[in-house]
């Protein structure tokens, strides 16, 4: 799964698909702010979510099933060297998966129906490599029909996977093939796969192309799965977030350029907050990282509770979906240590935020919570009303203690939802202050907690990202980057400086080489963009190094867009 998604990242897919741009994350104050408060008519247009991804973003939490041959083989990659006659998962039970997803706290199971292998979980009349032809219920089963039945009987939604990778056919990531002929025919076969997969099980939440695909998919999901959520590909509605570890950044901003959107591989490097299309991020990672499918010797890779938390805290609480794997065994059923791990987590996120101490919503710059009496807290829970957009930039909470307000924490992004600890404090009231914005201020939640826990040690620690136009990166101040591989035509390019924390105030001392000559003249800083250098490449074939000094933000990551 993450080699699709990496090596379309890294250039590999060849369907003529636009490179990813990447667009300024920092807003400017508005005009006529003062003192750091907003003012109410200063208002700017940003992107809205669909009904769909609203409600979907509210569920934040999903449970991801891997299960296919790969699971005989102790690999990653199905080999295809299992005999079908091997795979005969006796005990399967998908209420057993249900239950760990509902344990868990998760809203919702994606079942890898089909993985890069070609296998098929369910009956279908397309090719012989499915579980049609296995001993399991005398080749007359359906995982995936079982998948159904226990999502209806759990309350849970459902998604698939169905890979565009089909290596049993031939087809490379995106579902490429060699010749044109083994194209038509695996169009055919991989669109009959999607019609007998959206039209016979349900509607389905959430539909994953991993690595993209070139295969038309758009008249399908209109026509069967209107309603679903798409993961990557031309018809992406949600976004990768980048990595696999199971961390968002922060600023993990919802809005993107639509240029970006179109690509169907963007992430949350491209996330644009003054962009014009909503695209969330989805953080998936599996409970025995970095395997997405159970082995026999990797049980002693399971996370634990703490271990999920500092993944719930990056992920969910910096307002992406988490998605958190949890694969079958050879039996058809999730491993005892997987599952009770993932209820314990279950059970302790509960304790944790299932009752604030006290809660309020409203608008503008300024939105006070007063307590009926003084009381610890030492976590605030910020969201925004994301049906009217993405609109805080910057904000501040502080504490009313002993009638004084006092400084509790900044940030920058709120969104669907921003969990930030605070320094154990007593309070009558606590205040958010949105000093930074893009339009007035429509807050959902302003809510406080006492979990009476100390928060993960890396909470609020930076996570790094993918881009398939990430150019390298800055430590201490300083980068020095070889672009030639990624500059294939004489135009002008955007260098954009992604801080991990902080902020980019100016890029200087730049040298530009051109066939080891230095050409200084033919870069230049982006008017109105202190994170961003405009280059100039007047002829093609030209070795382009260039190399400089970050003003502000100590460290980052570097994207290399074509204009």
């Amino acid at each position: 799964m993450n080699k699709d998604r990496r090596s379309f990242l890294r250039g590999s897919l060849q369907a003529g698909i636009v490179s990813i741009a990447a667009k300024s994350l920092h807003a400017s104050p508005l005009p006529g702010t003062k003192n750091g408060a907003i003012a109410s008519g200063s208002m700017r247009a940003v992107a809205i979510p669909s009904a769909q991804q609203v409600a979907w973003q509210d569920m934040e939490i999903g449970m991801f099933v891997h299960f296919a041959p790969n699971t005989w083989q102790d690999v990653e990659s199905d080999n295809l060297s299992t005999p079908l006659s091997k795979i005969d998962p006796k005990e399967l039970n998908t209420d057993q998966w249900a239950q760990t997803a509902v344990d868990l706290g998760a809203k919702y199971i994606v079942f890898v129906a089909k993985h890069q292998g070609g296998f098929c979980m369910w009956q279908t009349q397309t090719t012989d490599y499915s579980i049609r032809n296995t001993p399991w219920k005398n080749g007359k089963g359906d995982v995936l029909a079982e998948v159904v039945a226990s999502c209806k009987k759990f309350g849970l939604k459902l998604g698939v996977y169905v890979c565009p990778r089909d290596d049993h056919f031939g087809a490379t990531t995106g579902g490429i093939c060699k010749t044109p002929e083994m194209q038509k025919r695996y169009d055919a076969m991989y669109r009959e796969q999607l019609k007998e997969v959206f039209s016979g099980y349900g509607p389905l939440v959430e539909i994953w192309f991993d690595g993209s695909t070139i295969t038309p998919v758009k008249d399908l999901i209109e026509q069967y799965q209107p309603h679903a959520v798409i993961f990557q590909g031309p018809q992406a509605s949600i976004r990768w977030v980048g990595n696999e570890h199971g961390f968002a950044p922060y600023p993990c901003w919802n809005g993107i350029d639509r240029a970006d959107a179109e690509t169907g591989v963007a992430t949350s490097l491209n996330s644009n907050p003054n962009g014009d299309v909503w695209m969330p991020n989805e953080v998936d990672v599996s409970i025995r990282r970095p395997d997405w499918f159970w082995h026999t010797d990797n049980e002693n890779k399971v996370l634990t509770e703490e271990q999920l938390f500092s993944v719930y805290y990056r992920s969910v609480g910096r307002g992406a979906q988490l998605l958190l794997n949890i694969p079958a065994n050879r039996h058809g059923l999730l491993s005892d240590k997987d599952a009770a791990s993932a209820k314990a987590f279950g059970q302790e996120l509960k304790r944790r935020f299932a009752r604030p101490i006290a809660e309020t919503h409203g608008s503008g710059s300024s939105i006070t919570l007063k307590l009926d009496k003084p009381a610890r807290i030492d976590t605030v829970i910020l969201q925004e009303d994301t049906t009217r957009g993405e609109r805080i930039r910057e904000y501040k909470l502080e504490g009313r203690v002993s009638g004084a307000w006092q400084p509790l924490g900044t940030g920058s992004a709120v969104g669907h939802k921003r969990i930030q600890p605070v320094k154990p404090v007593t309070v009558e009231a606590v205040r958010l202050v949105t000093t930074q914005a893009a339009a007035l201020p429509a807050v959902r939640t302003l809510a406080v907690y006492n979990i009476d826990a100390p928060p993960p040690s890396d909470w609020n620690a930076p996570a790094e990202a993918w881009a398939s136009n990430l150019a390298g990166d800055w430590k201490e101040h300083h980068f020095s980057l070889d672009l030639t591989s990624q500059i294939k035509a004489a135009a002008q390019y955007r260098l954009h400086f992604i801080p991990t924390t902080g902020k980019v105030t100016a890029v200087q001392n730049v040298v530009l080489k051109l066939h080891g000559v230095e050409e200084s003249k033919f870069v230049k800083p982006m008017k109105g963009q202190a994170d961003s250098l405009l280059i100039d490449i007047t002829g093609v074939d030209e070795k382009v190094e260039i190399s400089g000094t970050v003003v502000g933000a100590a460290n980052g990551q570097i994207l290399l867009q074509k204009l």
